[in-house]
């Protein structure tokens, strides 16, 4: 007959810190690099209304 286990786990202050900042980095990374690929095309759209404007 199994019986069923319990495990207890104890997660650190240095264990628990370190896994949120790894997933707040990561999350962070992505917003970013999908910041920057929209921002590219729509900085250069900007530039070309501002020469427009100014010609």
């Amino acid at each position: 007959m199994i019986a069923g286990i319990f495990i207890f786990s104890y997660i650190g202050p240095g264990l628990g810190g370190g896994v949120i900042t790894a997933v707040l980095g990561f999350l962070a990374s992505i917003f970013l690099a999908l910041f920057a690929i929209i921002w590219y095309p729509v900085k250069k759209l900007i530039g070309k209304f501002r020469n427009k404007k100014n010609k």
